[in-house]
């Protein structure tokens, strides 16, 4: 259950991350007034809608697929009379399995969660505050919780690999899962009408600032 919520925990820690360090980095760095820097950070806190956009279609194609795919059997022999149910949950309504292309919707999520979390706080690279600000604790423990979090998708992305799914439908949801992330992070928000970059005007090869500092 606590993977199937997934988006919701990555959600909602990204929410508060994105919101601070973006207004901080604006107002620090570019020095935007309070009107721009709000608009700033709306303006990425749009990649959390991207990314439930992603999440939804992408599930519901997944389900979409295993429907069509699918036949039922009212017994686990693959061999016994199968009867004509048009989706997976009337089958399991009637004490029926359900044999479809299912493809790994966690393999998908985790990957894309993980990848969208190791981006967003790559901020702190270029981020300074002040040691003793008390927006600093707060900075610190979203980082905190979002790494805990990424590592909790890592292990169950394992524990996905060894016990659930065919090796097929675990490659495809992975597959889909870095085609969300490169459409995204690697090439749509590279463009200017987009949610932007978490550092939008800093190459990675030309960082000046530390958030150690």
């Amino acid at each position: 259950y606590f993977v199937k919520v997934a988006w919701a925990w990555t959600f909602w820690l990204l929410l508060p991350f994105i919101a601070v360090t973006t207004y901080q980095f604006a107002e620090s760095k570019f020095l935007y007034g309070p009107t721009k820097s709000i608009l700033t950070v709306l303006r990425r806190l749009s990649a959390l809608l991207v990314g439930t956009a992603v999440w939804y279609v992408c599930t519901g194609l997944f389900m979409y697929i295993e429907n069509l795919t699918g036949v039922c059997s009212t017994s686990g022999k693959l061999s016994e009379p199968r009867r004509p149910y048009a989706t997976k949950q009337e089958c399991h309504q009637n004490n029926g399995i359900w044999n479809g292309f299912d493809i790994s919707g966690h393999c998908f999520l985790l990957s894309y969660c993980a990848l969208m979390i190791v981006e967003e706080v790559a901020v702190l690279e270029g981020l300074s505050i002040d040691q003793n600000s008390k927006l600093r604790v707060v900075i610190n423990g979203l980082f905190v919780s979002l790494c805990f979090l990424a590592m909790i998708w890592v292990f169950m992305f394992l524990c996905t690999a060894v016990y659930f799914h065919d090796f097929s439908q675990k490659v495809l949801g992975v597959l889909i899962g870095l085609s969300a992330w490169y459409g995204t992070y690697r090439f749509w928000y590279l463009k200017p009408f987009s949610p932007g970059l978490p550092l939008p005007s800093i190459p990675l090869s030309s960082k000046k600032y530390s958030y150690s500092r």
